[in-house]
């Protein structure tokens, strides 16, 4: 969305465990592992990182006596699916990761990249995120790509990028990537109709009237963290 500069980001490329029964918890003393994909809503663009949706998902589930180191982030601002692709390709780092969270696509959307495009790729991204979460589909969660439509930015926008066109282009991609999340047997969290709560809300906006603020992330990791822990006591 956006800014094209590209602004600190954490990189770490995984070598998965491909077992065909890997475990579901870690070995004694070793802490739960969380990646996150993404791109300016997942690295936090504008706000702290103790904000950033992962970070206070990890906090959270710390808090319900759940052993989680600090989240590692594969994100840039500006990033579209295949952007994603080719970074995730060139980063370094190890796994195997408990949990994979991927919210990608607002950038295809803003960039008017075309829905089947976009099907393609975030398909390979979701397989990419199973094999990254030791090839268990459940302890994979896709977020919605929130409204940008709603924001004090978009009232800037040219003719023709309507806040009622925006919402229905994201409608379109959010369409996809749930069919997609479905279909593979992973998570799906819904934080489209909250991001259009800015509208009246600019407490939810970053100073650059754009992007989240820790008050938004922190809803998002309520639930982020609040599937996981589901998912963990099966």
């Amino acid at each position: 969305m956006m800014p094209a500069s590209l602004l600190l980001f954490f990189f770490a490329l995984v070598q998965a465990c491909t077992g065909p029964h890997p475990p579901r918890m870690p070995e004694k003393n070793t802490p739960y592992r969380l990646l996150s994909l993404g791109d300016s809503y997942t690295i936090g663009e504008q706000v702290p990182e103790a904000d950033r949706f992962p970070v206070q998902a990890a906090a959270l589930l710390q808090k319900k006596q759940l052993d989680f180191a600090p989240p590692v982030i594969v994100a840039t601002t500006g990033w579209t699916t295949d952007e994603l692709q080719a970074g995730i390709r060139q980063a370094k780092g190890q796994g195997p990761f408990s949990f994979v969270t991927l919210l990608i696509g607002v950038n295809n959307q803003y960039r008017g990249r075309d829905t089947a495009e976009y099907r393609l790729q975030f398909r390979e991204l979701l397989q990419t995120a199973i094999h990254f979460a030791q090839n268990l589909p459940r302890h994979v969660f896709v977020l919605s790509i929130p409204d940008w439509g709603v924001t004090p930015f978009a009232a800037k926008e040219e003719a023709g990028r309507t806040r009622e066109v925006i919402a229905a282009q994201i409608d379109e991609f959010n369409g996809i990537n749930a069919a997609e999340a479905a279909a593979a047997g992973a998570h799906y969290i819904e934080i489209t109709q909250a991001s259009r709560l800015a509208l009246q809300d600019s407490s939810l906006l970053a100073p650059d009237g754009l992007h989240p603020s820790g008050k938004m992330y922190a809803e998002w990791a309520r639930l982020l963290a609040d599937g996981i822990a589901a998912e963990l006591k099966g």
